[in-house]
């Protein structure tokens, strides 16, 4: 018993008044914002708005007539267009810096146990986010835009709108990138003893409707994205419940030393 009061005291001592919880909050919102616009103006220096537009144009241009650009049917739009892209990536590339800026926040709230067990959490997170998005934008919009193409009929020219386009791939990027999630969520749940692996296998039918209904909610109605992202979602719900396994083997051991 006497070895394990320090561990139930760890957090004793360490309780900050509201208004220090909304400093440290302002703190960590300022330090993620000031790593956003730097962000941005690295990527504005290089590649450029313009380059990154034509990077994520490829997969619809390759499926236009040749000679076909997009157009900007908006009097702002190209205004707009390259600075909400320049956003976009200015947040990928500083997204393990937010996600720390988070933990950091939580974190003197942690035992000793959890806070180790969150870095490699921010480290795999982001690594599933960058999954999720380059999956989308190297395979899922190259054969999404096909099927799309092959209905247009002769007398139609595929010329869309680079404002509309800038919207749709941004929308496929967020639901990718949460869905690539969805092991984290699931380690979490066990981890917190919230639910057990057992629970999480049985459950596992019902995931998969889930994942199509999902599918069909956040994606453009067509099979191949619908299909390209219920599909990952399932078998990342299975490598959840191969990690939990793991997290639940090595749990007890783990606190035990704490």
């Amino acid at each position: 018993m006497s070895q394990s009061s320090p561990n139930s005291d760890e957090l004793v001592g360490t309780e900050q008044s509201f208004v220090q919880h909304l400093l440290e909050l302002r703190n960590r919102l300022t330090y993620a914002f000031i790593g956003l616009v730097s962000c941005m103006g690295a990527l504005a220096l290089w590649p450029g708005p313009a380059t990154l537009i034509d990077w994520i144009a490829i997969p619809i241009q390759a499926h236009m007539p040749p000679n076909t650009k997009l157009i900007a049917v908006g009097v702002f739009s190209p205004f707009f267009v390259p600075l909400k892209v320049l956003m976009m990536a200015a947040f990928l590339l500083c997204l393990p810096w937010i996600m720390y800026q988070a933990w950091a926040f939580v974190a003197p709230g942690l035992y000793s146990h959890e806070k180790r067990f969150a870095v490699p959490l921010i480290i795999f997170g982001s690594l599933l986010a960058y999954a999720g998005i380059a999956f989308v934008q190297l395979l899922v919009l190259d054969k999404m835009f096909a099927f799309i193409q092959a209905f247009a009929p002769p007398s139609v020219a595929a010329t869309p709108d680079i404002a509309s386009y800038v919207e749709a791939i941004l929308s496929l990027y967020l639901a990718f990138g949460l869905a690539f999630q969805v092991p984290i969520v699931v380690m979490l749940l066990v981890r917190f003893n919230m639910v057990t692996v057992e629970q999480l296998s049985a459950f596992r039918g019902y995931f998969i409707v889930i994942a199509f209904v999902i599918a069909a909610m956040v994606t453009p109605p067509d099979v191949i994205s619908q299909l390209s992202l219920a599909i990952p979602m399932c078998i990342l719900y299975q490598f959840g419940i191969w990690g939990a396994k793991w997290f639940s083997k090595a749990k007890p051991k783990e606190e035990t030393e704490d």
